[in-house]
């Protein structure tokens, strides 16, 4: 096992309301955002998860939530301040996730001068109709104000998140959405399908979704579009213009490390031939309390799951070497599964690149089924 690149995911729990579909450790702000002793408690839980890390360089820094763009860009910059006295963050990938419906001008600009280089705009539709039924807090003018808001502070990589599959959305209405964010020229766009998840509004009161024929003809019309417009489907839910991929993504898609930080934040680390995973408390004010979390060294077949589960998601997929890599495991565990996915259609071999065929994309959950 090699030392793999090591990225930071930090978590915001707070959120101005809690969306129907969203199964996120998110919290609906009551009252006023405890920000400085959010950040300090922060900065004692990266003391704790760097107590035996010897790695002193970070390939990328994610912020995620709940919604981070709550936040002051005082209180961002302060932690990138603790942050760099633990770590290398020069040559860093910084994204921030911002919903539009917080869009501040002053905050952007804070933001891109306390040092994030990247934000993530979560549109999830530029339908009226579709965003109010997501209970989303911002219209589709807002969603332009925040994209335009973000150039003028000087962002050059800009991703929108947008979801497909909606209630009562039609093929034309989801590439509508399609078309209105590739208007708007970003870097990078993650589409992808709205599914129903437990301890949700949603699932709770099921809303009725497109039939599966429209879903596969939404699935495909989508992709052609973006692909005409230049962007490169990567992984099955992102597409960037060259080189523009999402490098944090890409670290947990290739199977890197990761710390996690926040309340409800996950992490994976490996260590002497081990993975660990770390978890840490999800409510905020337990967090706040105890921010130090909890690990467990994953076992072999669970190991062996989740470097499929996350390779298999990239449009190249994977290098045998890689799985060796990055688990401390042998190629030849493989076998079996390859043995029985390659004449499935579901996988394709190259030398030692194994890829997944549209088939195997379209139906990962099946592809999986099948590891031993």
């Amino acid at each position: 096992m090699i030392d793999t690149p090591l990225s930071l995911y930090i978590h915001f729990p707070w959120c101005a309301r809690k969306c129907p579909y969203c199964d996120f450790n998110s919290h609906e702000v009551k009252g006023e955002i405890p920000e400085t002793r959010y950040v300090e408690t922060l900065l004692r839980d990266l003391e704790f998860e760097v107590e035996s890390e010897s790695r002193t360089t970070l390939r990328s820094i994610f912020m995620g939530g709940g919604t981070p763009s709550l936040f002051s860009p005082e209180a961002i910059s302060n932690l990138f301040v603790g942050i760099k006295d633990r770590f290398d963050i020069s040559k860093s990938e910084i994204t921030l996730e911002a919903n539009p419906g917080t869009f501040d001008q002053e905050h952007f600009d804070g933001y891109h001068e306390a040092g994030v280089n990247r934000l993530s705009i979560g549109a999830q539709s530029f339908s009226a109709d579709a965003l109010a039924r997501l209970g989303r807090i911002h219209g589709p003018d807002e969603i332009e104000l925040a994209y335009d808001g973000a150039r003028q502070a000087g962002f050059n990589r800009i991703n929108i998140d947008l979801m497909h599959g909606l209630p009562g959305q039609t093929l034309e209405n989801a590439l509508n959405d399609l078309k209105r964010a590739i208007e708007l020229e970003p870097e990078h766009i993650s589409w992808y399908q709205l599914t129903i998840e437990p301890n949700t509004r949603f699932y709770k009161y099921p809303p009725v979704l497109p039939k599966d024929s429209v879903l596969e003809d939404i699935f495909i019309a989508g992709n052609d579009l973006l692909k005409s417009a230049g962007f490169v489907q990567y992984e099955v839910s992102a597409y960037s213009l060259p080189s523009e991929e999402s490098r944090h993504n890409l670290n947990y898609w290739q199977f890197g490390d990761y710390l996690g930080i926040g309340a409800g934040a996950h992490g994976k680390i490996s260590r002497a031939n081990q993975v660990f995973r770390t978890t840490k408390n999800r409510m905020p004010t337990e967090y706040l309390q105890h921010p130090k979390g909890k690990s467990k060294i994953v076992d072999s077949n669970e190991l062996k799951l989740e470097f499929l589960l996350n390779t298999l998601r990239l449009t190249n997929g994977f290098d045998l070497s890689l799985f060796e890599e990055t688990t401390g495991l042998s190629p030849g565990l493989l076998d079996s599964f390859l043995e029985q996915a390659i004449p499935k259609g579901f996988l394709v071999r190259s030398i030692n690149q194994i890829i997944p065929t549209e088939k195997g994309r379209l139906f990962l959950n099946d592809l999986l089924m099948l590891v031993d």
